[in-house]
């Protein structure tokens, strides 16, 4: 389900039940970034069955979409991101059910982590286990300074299961990833900031996500694209394979449109100038020449 602007989400939910995610494609200058607002009052925008399958459609559809450029993940709801599961629906469920769920969980923060397009989660408010999984499997998190994220799920007996302890030890390092897991501890996102769990601890986290959108919107998409696979795919193997994996994808760049447009463009001409200005400068520094 998806929106062109903010009204048009406000007419549809005044006009029929509202759906528990809704996919906004902005328009005009914005073009290009897609806002998935979590809205399912009723459980804190807790992951569900019908939260499942609205956010597996979406990325489904953002990922056919050529003129995606940036999703933001936010919530609607006053001081929650996602409350994690379900545990009015988890504790209708057997164990095998649990099992399948979990298992479509983690293949969706998967899906997630694998679109091709850069991924900001705005956090404002909590962000528990399956809330902070989700956020984990974007590549960029933005959260205001009293939000709180955790992994909680040892406290109930259970371990983080849809990415989290894959996840958190490459964000925040093995350590601190084994400190937060076994004591289930929540972080402010004042603390999160601090260890690198999160880019930037501020007052609006969506207002500071739509800023970095629009700062991505201004490079080239397929560079875009081609680096973050780079980066995802290289982060796992060895340096020698990870040069590999750069060298493939600078080379499907050299020949692109973007690169030809951008090459002849006035700001490829400037920043070839000044970083050949800065080479120059180095040169006669190093060699005492000035």
């Amino acid at each position: 389900m998806g929106c062109d602007n903010s009204d048009s989400c406000s007419e549809q939910a005044s006009s029929k039940p509202l759906a528990p995610v809704i996919f906004e494609y902005l328009t005009g200058q914005n073009k290009g970034i897609i806002v998935g607002h979590l809205c399912c009052k009723p459980n804190r925008n807790a992951l569900s069955f019908a939260m499942l399958k609205a956010l597996n459609d979406g990325f489904d559809k953002i990922k056919a979409n050529k003129n995606a450029r940036v999703l933001i993940l936010k919530s609607d709801i006053q001081r929650v991101f996602c409350a994690g599961a379900d545990l009015k629906e988890r504790r209708a469920m057997t164990n095998q059910q649990v099992g399948v769920f979990v298992d479509a969980l983690r293949a969706l923060m998967t899906k997630l982590a694998n679109l091709a397009i850069p991924v900001i989660a705005a956090i404002d408010g909590v962000a528990l286990g399956g809330g902070l999984e989700m956020a984990l499997a974007c590549d960029i998190r933005i959260s205001t300074t009293n939000s709180l994220l955790g992994l909680v799920e040892t406290r109930l007996g259970i371990l983080p299961g849809a990415g989290g302890t894959q996840r958190l030890s490459r964000v925040v390092g093995l350590a601190k990833a084994k400190e937060m897991i076994f004591t289930g501890s929540k972080l402010s996102g004042d603390q999160a900031a601090k260890i690198g769990l999160v880019n930037h601890a501020v007052e609006d986290a969506y207002e500071k996500a739509l800023e970095l959108a629009k700062e991505i919107l201004k490079s080239a998409p397929i560079a875009i694209r081609a680096s973050k696979k780079a980066i995802n795919r290289g982060f796992d193997v060895d340096i020698n394979k990870g040069m590999l994996i750069e060298q493939h994808a600078y080379a499907h760049t050299i020949w692109t449109k973007d690169r030809q447009i951008r090459r002849n463009s006035g700001i490829y001409r400037k920043t070839r100038s000044r970083l050949r200005w800065r080479i120059i400068m180095s040169v006669c520094t190093n060699f005492k020449i000035i």
